[in-house]
């Protein structure tokens, strides 16, 4: 039952709901552009390479929710600095999210799974770690609902471990169900992420650790 679950139903189930949703949502998302848009410019989305299944690349989508503000020297600002109070909303309510309904429908990404990380990170996960690669990246996962932001990195991966070894159907509605309780009550949200739980890489390179081939 599980492999024909992770093979099959899972797959079905990621198609159906995101083709739902954004039916459903569809008046929503063009709101938020509109308002991106008119607040932080354009583009609308932002897009960058993470790595999916296997680790192979593909195109994350969210909504903008920073600026291009640069300083004296032409260079970006930290990322602090270009964080707007609607950016820092959308965040918060997860709202930015929305957009990887598409790359779910299209395969890229389940409902429930592991997030995509940072492609830079992948030589920096141990063996047991890189496991969180053998299935598609999620929208949400066991590390949202435990925490969040607010886990450390071994944590973290931790959990996206357990998931990949107990991955079942009840598990997949048990993180949905609370994931909704987690967005409402914006519990474990670090609206600058990279504040929040550091960069894996620099981490890791500090601890002396290059652990994957």
């Amino acid at each position: 039952m599980h492999d024909i679950y992770k093979r099959h139903v899972k797959r079905l189930l990621d198609i159906f709901v995101s083709t739902a949703t954004l039916v459903a949502l569809s008046p929503v998302l063009v709101l938020l552009g509109l308002l991106v848009r008119i607040k932080l410019g354009a583009p609308v989305l932002f897009r960058q390479q993470r790595p999916g299944l296997e680790g192979q690349p593909f195109y994350l989508v969210k909504f903008r929710t920073m600026t291009d503000r640069r300083g004296a020297t032409g260079h970006l600002l930290p990322d602090a600095d270009r964080l707007t109070k609607f950016g820092r909303f959308l965040r918060r309510c997860s709202l930015d999210e929305l957009p990887e309904l598409w790359n779910i429908l299209k395969g890229d990404m389940s409902l429930v799974g592991p997030r995509p990380l940072l492609m830079e990170y992948l030589p920096y996960y141990s063996e047991r770690e890189l496991r969180r690669h053998t299935v598609r990246p999620g929208l949400t996962g066991l590390a949202q609902i435990s925490g969040r932001n607010c886990l450390t990195w071994d944590e973290r991966l931790g959990c996206d471990v357990e998931y990949v070894e107990k991955l079942s159907l009840g598990l997949d509605m048990r993180i949905i169900w609370r994931t909704v309780g987690a967005v409402f009550l914006a519990r474990g949200v670090g609206v600058d992420s990279s504040k929040a739980e550091g960069n894996l890489a620099q981490i890791r390179r500090g601890q002396g650790q290059k652990l994957s081939p």
